[in-house]
């Protein structure tokens, strides 16, 4: 059963952070490398600074918890999961990497509540295993999926929507393919990165020029992704010990893959869950755990009704084309502006974007 999320963060901790933010080793760099080098120095300063001396966590925490949290027993791990009721339609939300929860914490309110009451949602949002405050060890994103059922099943969900970006549209993808029964509709912000295992020339130009492009952006920008699926402890002792470190390693995600700048508190929250759970390595360690997904699974189409909400900034978008291959497309839409993480750069949009896609299969 349920029980009721009681934060494990303590005055030492949260002192032990601070100190050690003071106590930060800063290396050499151009004056003039800004972004164009990784994380900008300058700026990462700035932040620390703030993150040590500055920044209010425990009203950040309270802030989170103005929604009911819970953790969930399910195989011999707790789950935790916002659980946010408005006697109406279940959608569960699902997150990517580098975040966890925090990802929709200033959509919930939007959804539950909308000016419309016929369009409002109880929200469920998980931390997947090994992220936030959910225990690990990580699993691929099919194995989430069969956790995301069990997890519906338990909070009395027999029929629900499902929708989420990143690694959270991978989720999604399985959760419709593997229990299409009581998936009754799916909504991405993305295609997944392409995997194709036919024949190139099967395929529309759009659908090679977009392939092409993903190629393009992972050797440019991928470096982070495979160190995750190949060398993820290496990486995760220092970004497990060093907050600056931590910062860097998500930061410069943040500002690369985002339409507009986050607030530093915004920033700061994410990564305090991260710090205080001690979650990237294992975080990482699902890059490896996807990394071993049969072919054969990522070929399987989604019948079930999907739509796909494209923000302008994301970082590979697919075209129509590959999007009607891959699963039953009943609604594509471009929304003005937001990028990767548009559940919290453009909360509004986002949520209207759920709301106008989930209306016809409530």
């Amino acid at each position: 059963m349920p029980e009721p999320f009681v934060s494990p963060t303590t005055p030492e901790a949260v002192e032990d952070l601070r100190a050690r933010l003071r106590a930060t080793r800063w290396p050499e760099a151009p004056e003039d490398a800004g972004w164009s080098l990784g994380v900008d120095l300058d700026y990462l300063r700035d932040l620390v600074a703030y993150w040590a001396d500055g920044f209010d966590w425990p009203a950040q925490e309270a802030a989170l918890s103005r929604y009911p949290r819970f953790h969930v027993p399910l195989d011999d791990r707790r789950i935790h999961v916002v659980h946010a009721r408005a006697g109406s339609f279940p959608l569960i939300l699902t997150h990517g990497w580098p975040d966890s929860f925090w990802r929709y914490s200033e959509v919930i309110s939007l959804l539950t509540d909308p000016e419309d009451p016929a369009d409002a949602f109880d929200v469920v949002v998980p931390d997947m295993p090994g992220f936030g405050y959910s225990d690990g060890p990580p699993l691929d994103v099919v194995g989430v999926a069969g956790l995301w059922a069990e997890l519906m099943t338990t909070l009395g969900y027999q029929r629900f929507g499902a929708a989420g970006g990143d690694i959270g549209s991978g989720v999604s993808r399985f959760l419709a393919l593997d229990h299409p029964d009581r998936v009754v509709a799916v909504h991405r912000t993305d295609g997944g990165l392409p995997i194709y295992t036919g024949d190139p020339a099967d395929l529309a130009p759009e659908e090679r020029e977009f392939i092409a492009g993903a190629q393009a952006w992972g050797a440019g920008e991928g470096a982070y992704a495979a160190m995750h699926r190949t060398k993820p402890l290496t990486a995760a002792v220092g970004l497990t010990d060093s907050p600056a470190g931590l910062a860097a390693w998500i930061v410069e995600k943040l500002e690369a893959w985002s339409d507009r700048a986050l607030t530093r508190d915004q920033i700061l929250t994410n990564l305090t869950i991260y710090w205080l759970t001690g979650t990237i390595g294992s975080s990482m360690r699902m890059y490896h755990a996807n990394s071993r997904i049969p072919p054969e699974q990522h070929a399987r189409r989604v019948e079930v009704p999907s739509g796909f909400s494209l923000f302008p900034a994301d970082l590979v978008r697919p075209p129509r084309v590959w999007l009607d291959r891959t699963a039953n497309t009943v609604r594509v839409t471009e929304p003005p502006r937001g990028g990767h993480f548009a559940p919290i750069e453009e909360p509004e949009l986002y949520a209207q974007e759920l709301r106008d896609f989930f209306r016809p299969y409530r």
